[in-house]
C-alpha cells in the first residue's frame, strides 16, 4: 500500500506568525487569494472595509492554487510591498 502525503511540498522551512500590528492606519494590505469559491470577493471588500475605516491601502494582489503552497514568486511580491496580508477563504 503506498500512503501519499496531502501536504505537498514546502518551499522554504515553516515560519510562526509575524506580530501583530498595533494599528493599520497609514499601512499597506496585501491580498493572496486562494483561488477558492468567492475568495477574491471576500478579500477585496474585507481590504475596502479596513481601507475606509483605518486609511490603509490595498498594494498587492496576487492568486495561488489553494491546494498547495503558494510558491516563492508569489511569495516574494510582498515582502518589500506590504505592512500586512490577508489570505485564504474557507469552502
Amino acid at each position: 500500500m503506498l500512503i501519499a502525503c496531502p501536504d505537498g511540498p514546502t518551499a522554504r522551512p515553516l515560519v510562526g506568525p509575524a506580530p501583530p500590528l498595533a494599528s493599520l492606519t497609514g499601512r499597506r494590505l496585501g491580498l493572496l487569494d486562494n483561488r477558492k469559491p468567492n475568495a477574491g470577493v471576500v478579500l477585496t471588500r474585507l481590504a475596502a472595509g479596513l481601507a475606509e475605516r483605518t486609511g490603509c491601502t490595498l498594494a498587492v494582489t496576487a492568486t495561488k492554487n489553494a491546494a498547495l503552497p503558494a510558491p516563492d514568486e508569489v511569495l516574494g511580491l510582498f515582502p518589500d510591498e506590504v505592512d500586512a496580508v490577508l489570505t485564504g477563504a474557507a469552502d
